[in-house]
């Protein structure tokens, strides 16, 4: 990040709506989830985009949080005893994260990409990440989500039906609405204009 100028033209347009999207209420809910799900010992960061993303950037706290949402004994994420300070390590903990995330059932369009939390090239997209494993904790409802149900949406679930082989074979027989209907169908007693006049 310290390596790279000042953008301009059409760089700093895209990267301004870029930054638009970052939503300050949204980070203020993720950060209460975050430490009620993995406790006061991941700390508080600064308010703001920047605060927010100095404290995630080394991965550590996102990986407690994913590991936090496994049972104990199948934790997902290794942690180091210390924070990594090696660029390259903080990367790869932040990659590690990504790859549980997905294994968790994120879905892919839905992950953010490493550069855009440790460059801080998208914290929007970080959010999105976040909010979409909040939901999935939320909705899968096993007891290892902490923190107000309220604050993450329940995605829908499947609703499998079971039909008997009598009652598939009834439904073949049934005309669907979308195909019309053949009952009454007739011509009888219609009539289109006056009739053929034959002059002799």
């Amino acid at each position: 990040m310290a390596n790279k100028g000042p953008a301009y033209g059409m760089s700093r347009d895209v990267q301004s709506k870029i930054e638009k999207k970052y939503d300050d209420e949204l980070e203020d809910r993720l950060v209460e989830w975050i430490v009620a799900q993995c406790g006061s010992a991941v700390g508080r960061p600064e308010r703001g985009r920047l605060g927010f993303q100095v404290w995630l950037k080394n991965g550590i706290v996102l990986s407690r949080l994913v590991n936090s949402l496994y049972p104990d004994g199948a934790k997902p994420v290794k942690i180091p005893d210390t924070p990594p300070t090696m660029v390259f390590k903080q990367m790869e903990q932040i990659a590690q994260f990504l790859k549980a995330a997905e294994d968790y059932g994120v879905v892919k369009t839905d992950v953010f990409q490493t550069v855009d939390l440790f460059e801080a090239k998208d914290m929007a997209a970080v959010q999105r990440t976040l909010m979409a494993l909040g939901s999935l904790a939320v909705t899968k409802n096993d007891g290892n989500y902490h923190g107000d149900p309220n604050w993450f949406m329940k995605k829908a679930q499947e609703h499998k039906r079971e039909f008997t082989e009598s009652q598939l074979k009834e439904g073949k027989n049934v005309i669907g609405l979308q195909m019309g209907t053949n009952k009454g169908a007739s011509q009888a007693g219609m009539s289109y204009g006056r009739p053929r006049q034959i002059i002799s």
